[in-house]
C-alpha cells in the first residue's frame, strides 16, 4: 500500500464491477483516481465516497462512450478534476456485451455500437491521454478470456481481441517514453455482466469445476492484478497479456 502516492489515474467504467474494484485498489495504493461513468451516477458517487471514507482521493467524471464527442466530454471533466496535474495511469476498462451479437442475430447498428464503446473509445482515449502522461506512465487495458476460448457472442470477442493487439502495438510505440502497456484478461468473474453467477448456484458450481482453484473470479481479483501493472514492480513488463482466471480450462478436473 502507498506505492502510488503522488500519482493520478483514470479508470473508465469505474462505477461498478471490475472497474470499481480497480479504482478502489489504485486509490488504496495512494493514487488520485478519476472514476469514470456513463450512466450510473449514483454508483459512481458511491465509489468516490467509498474511496474518500477509506482515506483516499477520487472524483467522478461523466461521459457516455461510443457517441460523438465522447472523448472531448471525458477529458474536459478529467482535466478540470486534475487541475493541472499530469496523468500517470490509464485503465481502459469500460465495455459492453450484447448477447444478441451472435453470427445469426447481429445487426450492423449493434456491431457499430459495441465496437464504438469497446474499441474506438479506448483507442481515442489513449490518444488523448498520451500528451498528458509523464515518462514512465502506465496503460492497462481490460480484455477477456473470450479471446482464446470460443463464445457465441462473436462481436464482443472480436472487440477484446482488438484490445490485445492494441496493447502490443502501443507497448512497442511507447517504449522510448518508458510508458508500459499491458493487458489484463479476466476469466469468468462475478459482475453485472455475468449476473447468472449470482442467480444460479448450479451454474456457479459448474464454472468452479472448470477452474483449477475451484471458484469463479471476484472483481477484486482483477483489481489487484491491475494494481501490480500500475506499480513500479512492473517497470520492466510491457506488451503482455496476463490471464487472471484461476486456472480456467487447464485440463481435466482433478478430484
Amino acid at each position: 500500500m502507498g506505492s502510488l502516492i503522488g500519482r493520478t489515474a483514470l479508470v473508465t467504467g469505474a462505477s461498478r464491477g471490475i472497474g470499481r474494484s480497480i479504482a478502489l485498489r489504485l486509490a488504496a495504493d495512494g493514487a488520485l483516481v478519476a472514476v469514470h461513468y456513463g450512466t450510473g451516477e449514483a454508483q459512481a458517487k458511491e465509489t468516490v465516497t467509498a474511496i474518500q471514507d477509506a482515506g483516499g482521493q477520487a472524483f467522478a467524471v461523466r461521459a457516455e462512450l461510443g457517441v460523438d464527442g465522447d472523448v472531448d466530454t471525458l477529458f474536459a471533466e478529467l482535466e478540470a478534476g486534475l487541475d493541472g496535474r499530469s496523468l500517470d495511469i490509464l485503465v481502459n476498462n469500460a465495455a459492453i456485451i450484447d448477447y444478441r451479437a451472435t453470427i445469426d442475430q447481429v445487426t450492423q447498428d449493434l456491431y457499430d455500437r459495441i465496437f464504438a464503446i469497446n474499441v474506438r473509445a479506448p483507442l481515442f482515449i489513449t490518444q488523448r491521454a498520451l500528451p498528458m502522461m509523464r515518462e514512465g506512465g502506465r496503460i492497462i487495458n481490460i480484455s477477456s478470456g473470450v479471446t482464446w476460448f470460443a463464445t457465441p457472442e462473436v462481436v464482443y470477442a472480436m472487440t477484446k481481441g482488438a484490445l490485445n493487439v492494441l496493447g502490443r502495438s502501443l507497448a512497442n510505440s511507447l517504449g522510448p517514453r518508458g510508458i508500459t502497456v499491458n493487458t489484463v484478461s479476466p476469466g469468468i468473474t462475478e459482475t453485472d455482466m455475468n449476473s447468472w453467477l449470482r442467480d444460479s448456484p448450479q451454474a456457479a458450481e459448474q464454472v468452479a469445476g472448470m477452474i483449477a482453484l475451484r471458484r469463479h473470479g471476484q472483481p477484486a481479483d482483477i483489481g489487484d492484478a491491475v494494481a501490480f501493472f500500475a506499480s513500479d514492480d512492473a517497470r520492466w513488463i510491457t506488451g503482455q497479456v496476463l490471464e487472471v482466471n484461476g486456472g480456467l480450462f487447464l485440463g481435466p478436473a482433478v478430484p
